[in-house]
């Protein structure tokens, strides 16, 4: 596979040519989607403290209720390809899943900023700020 792979339409066409499962494609569109919801709507409801809590029962769920166990991370799709377990994903599979993992992303920006019109207003809690202990 290319390069071109991280582009939606080059990763739709190679499903339509049957070398991407759709299954899987739906299934980490959806737990992406899942994700960026879980953490901004938690966020979005003054619960910043909880967004740990809540991404780990989402992604706990979602690796069951989804084809294609909840990888929903660039990041973890690229670190599950260097593993040998049921979960692990081939070298040649990353690219997909991290243009639909992309597509789930913006899917989620645009339903959060639709269902939280004031979402910059909070923006600056997504990341937890954690206080230094004194003398450190």
């Amino acid at each position: 596979m290319s390069g071109a792979q991280l582009n939606p339409v080059i990763t739709s066409i190679d499903r339509w040519f049957g070398g991407v499962d759709t299954a899987t494609t739906c299934g980490e569109t959806i737990a992406t989607f899942g994700l960026v919801l879980i953490v901004f709507g938690t966020v979005q409801i003054g619960r910043t403290l909880a967004v740990p809590f809540a991404v780990g029962a989402y992604i706990g769920a979602a690796y069951w209720f989804t084809s294609s166990t909840s990888f929903a991370n660039p990041a973890v799709a690229i670190a599950r390809m260097f593993t040998n377990s049921f979960a692990g994903i081939a070298p040649s599979s990353v690219p997909p899943f991290v243009a639909v993992e992309l597509v789930g992303g913006a899917i989620g920006a645009v339903t959060i900023a639709a269902l939280y019109p004031h979402v910059r207003a909070r923006a600056d809690q997504l990341l937890v700020p954690h206080e230094r202990p004194a003398g450190s």
